[in-house]
């Protein structure tokens, strides 16, 4: 696979998963919002993508795009989205629900506005079932009971009468997990899934999804901030910035030989437990821009410490491709390859060099 300004060359439409060229702006009174800027990716089935980024950097409405759920009325989508060989952008609202929730699923940031407040979980469960499936309401009962104790659901027969508001945050992300898990889709979107939950409860999420993928060989899109998250559970990694997408590659690659000055401005940020105590964090400069006005070159200029080793006004006039820095591996940058290469190793011995002061021998 190559990928040449944002578009995927030399790839066929018979993949999984194939994401070429997509664009979402949203015209709002304050004028015309970038929220998704040409951004290529592909999936392969039980594989795992993890798009990483900032607030605002357009990772969930990338995955709101790829479920069909941007509003036509409302926003301009353009590009291509090949899901098992159908373009997902060129189809219409029944075929759409048709593929949603039977084919494809997305887990949602915050459970309790996801899941209905007046409806028990029983009748939503049920309901997800009977659209896609021809079962009576026993049946559809009886696999909603054990799609709940998959998911570790304690006493799923009793509980599955109850209402969202009487779960807990991590029963209610589980049950949020067994209705997108229920028909056994193809591809899982998770959209923050372990957002305001505590550690042990993150990890135990995090653990379910790992093993239902072995199960079902779900395909999973996993939106996420926390680079912690990416780092256990994702195969591949896309960084996005302002839109756009600024690197890609196999996740092993990209954190240990990251070559985008935002990436490794995220690594360098990553609070540690290691640190010394009252040791600051190494923060990236600045804020993410407006979507509604991004910088006319590199996105990431206004904020990057490295755009003086370019010289002239390139990255502030010039937007970069996205260009293959090694198999696999895309970066977008005007820094040379060769300086781009020594400016990670110098950031990333600093940091490592940051968590044995103590003593502590680097993870």
């Amino acid at each position: 696979m190559t990928l040449i300004d944002g578009a995927l060359q030399g790839t066929s439409s018979d993949s999984f998963l194939e994401v070429r060229d997509l664009l979402v702006h949203f015209p709002t009174e304050d004028g015309l919002v970038h929220a998704v800027d040409r951004v290529s990716f592909s999936l392969e089935p039980g594989k795992t993508i993890a798009i990483v980024g900032e607030s605002g950097s357009g990772k969930s409405v990338t995955a709101q795009a790829l479920m069909g759920l941007i509003t036509r009325r409302t926003a301009t989508v353009e590009g291509q989205v090949f899901f098992e060989g159908h373009d997902i952008v060129s189809m219409d609202d029944e075929e759409l629900r048709r593929l949603r929730g039977k084919k494809m699923a997305m887990i949602f940031q915050d459970p309790l506005s996801s899941l209905h407040p007046f409806y028990s979980i029983a009748r939503q469960l049920v309901e997800a079932v009977r659209v896609h499936q021809k079962v009576s309401k026993s049946e559809a009962r009886d696999q909603a009971i054990a799609m709940l104790h998959k998911v570790g659901i304690p006493s799923p027969e009793r509980r599955i009468d109850d209402y969202p508001h009487q779960l807990s945050g991590g029963m209610r992300q589980r049950v949020m997990i067994a209705m997108a898990l229920i028909n056994s889709p193809d591809l899982l979107i998770a959209d923050e899934p372990t957002t305001a939950l505590d550690v042990t409860v993150q990890a135990q999420i995090l653990e379910l999804l790992t093993s239902l993928q072995e199960e079902f060989q779900t395909a999973i899109i996993l939106i996420t901030h926390d680079l912690g998250v990416v780092a256990e559970v994702a195969d591949d990694v896309l960084v996005m910035y302002g839109g756009r997408a600024v690197e890609y590659g196999p996740v092993e690659e990209v954190f240990h030989s990251p070559e985008m000055p935002y990436t490794l401005g995220l690594l360098a940020s990553v609070p540690r437990i290691d640190r010394e105590l009252g040791e600051r964090l190494d923060p990236i400069p600045g804020n993410p821009p407006s979507l509604i006005s991004l910088p006319q070159g590199c996105v990431f200029f206004p904020r990057c410490t490295y755009s003086h080793e370019v010289g002239g006004q390139t990255c502030a006039t010039v937007r970069p491709e996205l260009e293959s820095t090694s198999a696999g591996h895309l970066v977008r940058c005007h820094l040379p390859a060769d300086v781009r290469r020594a400016n990670a190793v110098a950031k990333l011995a600093l940091i490592a060099a940051s968590h044995t002061k103590s003593g502590d021998a680097p993870s």
